[in-house]
């Protein structure tokens, strides 16, 4: 599912326009991306939790050349699923 996808099946549930809906999902992507940035992790109950994630320099190697090349240290987002996502999915 993409994100018109995800809009259209939200409007359609709460029989809201398509643009309104939008513009709610677009800004609950924003806070969660403003929030993460802060270093603050979102929960959401039912849901999971994003936290932000940060991942140490390494080495690793090129496909191309095969050569040993450093991998930068990076920071990205993890994903705790919660236990009704969980249960939703074993069932």
């Amino acid at each position: 599912m993409h994100k018109p996808d995800l809009v259209a099946a939200i409007a359609e549930a709460i029989d809201q326009p398509k643009e309104k809906t939008n513009d709610i999902v677009s800004a609950i992507f924003d806070e969660i991306t403003q929030a993460l940035s802060r270093n603050d992790s979102v929960s959401i109950p039912g849901f999971g939790a994003f936290t932000q994630r940060h991942r140490a320099e390494r080495m690793g190697r090129s496909p191309k050349t095969g050569e040993e090349i450093k991998i930068a240290a990076s920071t990205t987002v993890g994903f705790k699923a919660g236990k009704a996502l969980k249960a939703a999915l074993n069932d």
